[in-house]
């Protein structure tokens, strides 16, 4: 092991690591340079994921190699002309460069990022940003901000969803949401569009206030609050504080929509907004409902109308967004008829609560999860299903900062509850919290401790039977411990 961890610099796969350790902190040079230098064995770094051979990647791996064969013919130069012509320092020099290169071009690797973003492409995006506020500012249709630190981007494809069978509706697209995306999203719009859709991220804070103001909503969800990205907002109460920041701007406060079934959201909201839950949204009440592993049955009722109602969308914690859809698309002036076919339309979002088959068993991929609220949603659904064996797979959640502790625990107590008759857990930091959270709630089934995440998930096949559902939560990124 020791011999590994020294040698693996020198290694051809080297120059690939570092790349791959660049895209994944997204070519950013704090995250990288504090990944780099706390690893010790860069033969074992890329453990879940491999290089994605973009063409910024390959250009990277190209100059990252010519460059370290450059500097080792550069070291053999120096050692020959040494050995031959009795170079003065030309050993010394010339070992210094072949036994460095490693370390050099590790940082090297980072100067034209750093230099390209400061000098091209801040400029750049600043002259978008002010660009498309402008558009948005100017835009006659209804602006809804999605903001939360879970479901957002779920949320924003559900209305798009249900929205567009009677309206001209734009979103900005995938999980694209910050400054640039928004601006990039600008460019697209018409001005005919009847309703956009504007997913806003939460990376730090001010993030969501300072999105509220170049973007101008006329109305705005908050999905909820949790534990998320507390490595830079440091407490829930100080996310809570930028998420609900979003209302400041709406004309009225009866425009902001917020999910009643987030404990942590509570505090923050005022008497004018408009709550929704499973119960149902804007005077709609949810009735007869039916979960299975193909999604949900229901109906909601509002004095005299009644709209039967069924989504591809799993698990009850849907019922609130789901109900709010169906409530917002009838206030928007949708047919019952528009309304019912576009929550039929409704289906998981990519990795979010996604159910597939393999080989007899059903798999939940819910990978893009990433805060409590979710886990809780989850081991509910994963109670409900009738299975002939349930198994829960879960590497633990990042960024949770002061609560880390507090949180794997309790998650491992929400695990124990699930019915999970096999809990496989990534070997990391926090499989050992999960793990006295389970020992806490006296779990009893089986506990599997995987040390290779990437070959499990790709062998997952020869670990399920036909009859199994499995749900596998969240993703663990290598830059993570």
């Amino acid at each position: 092991m020791i011999l590994s961890a020294i040698t693996s610099p020198y290694l051809p796969q080297y120059a690939v690591t570092l790349v791959y350790m660049l895209q994944s902190t997204e070519y950013h040079a704090r995250p990288y340079l504090a990944w780099y230098w706390r690893t010790q064995d860069f033969s074992k770094v890329a453990k879940r994921r491999q290089l994605w051979r973009t063409r910024a990647a390959q250009l990277l791996l190209i100059a990252v190699y010519a460059g370290m064969l450059l500097q080792i013919a550069l070291g053999v130069l120096l050692i020959a002309l040494w050995h031959w012509r009795g170079l003065a320092g030309g050993w010394a020099f010339g070992l210094a460069l072949l036994v460095s290169y490693p370390v050099v071009w590790a940082h090297l690797l980072i100067v034209p990022l750093v230099l390209g973003r400061v000098l091209i492409v801040k400029p750049r995006e600043h002259r978008a940003i002010l660009a498309a506020e402008q558009i948005f500012k100017n835009h006659k249709g209804a602006k809804v901000a999605i903001a939360g630190s879970y479901g957002k981007t779920s949320m924003k494809e559900l209305l798009l969803t249900v929205l567009r069978e009677g309206k001209r509706v734009a979103a900005t697209p995938a999980n694209k949401n910050v400054s640039i995306s928004h601006a990039r999203f600008a460019r697209t719009l018409t001005g005919t569009e009847d309703i956009l859709l504007i997913e806003y991220g939460e990376g730090a804070p001010g993030d969501v206030a300072r999105f509220a103001r170049r973007t101008h909503p006329t109305h705005a969800v908050i999905t909820g609050l949790a534990a998320a990205h507390l490595d830079r907002y440091k407490t829930v109460a100080a996310a809570g504080q930028d998420i609900f920041s979003v209302a400041a701007v709406l004309p009225s406060e009866d425009k902001c929509y917020v999910n009643a079934e987030s404990p942590a959201a509570e505090s923050f909201i005022k008497p004018g907004f408009i709550q929704y839950s499973r119960e149902g949204a804007l005077g709609w009440k949810v009735h007869g409902v039916e979960v299975g592993i193909s999604g949900l049955r229901f109906s909601l009722k509002k004095g005299k109308h009644t709209l039967h109602l069924t989504s591809g969308l799993l698990g009850r914690h849907q019922l609130g967004p789901l109900s709010l859809a169906a409530a917002l698309a009838h206030e928007f002036g949708l047919s019952s008829e528009q309304i019912i076919a576009g929550i039929g339309k409704t289906q998981p979002f990519e990795h979010r609560m996604q159910p597939y088959r393999l080989g007899g068993a059903w798999i939940i991929d819910d990978t893009y999860n990433g805060n409590i609220e979710g886990i809780r949603a989850g081991t509910d659904l994963l109670r409900e299903l009738p299975a002939k064996r349930k198994m829960y797979v879960t590497p633990g959640l990042v960024d949770q900062g002061a609560m880390t502790v507090a949180v794997h625990e309790e998650m491992g107590q929400l695990i124990a509850t699930s019915g999970a008759d096999v809990v496989v857990l990534m070997d990391n930091s926090v499989a050992p919290l999960i793990q006295k959270g389970l020992a806490a709630a006296n779990y009893t089934g089986e506990v599997r401790i995987e040390p290779n995440p990437l070959e499990f998930y790709t062998s997952l096949t020869h670990f399920v039977s036909a009859g199994d559902v499995v749900l596998m939560q969240n993703d663990w990124p290598d830059n993570y411990i």
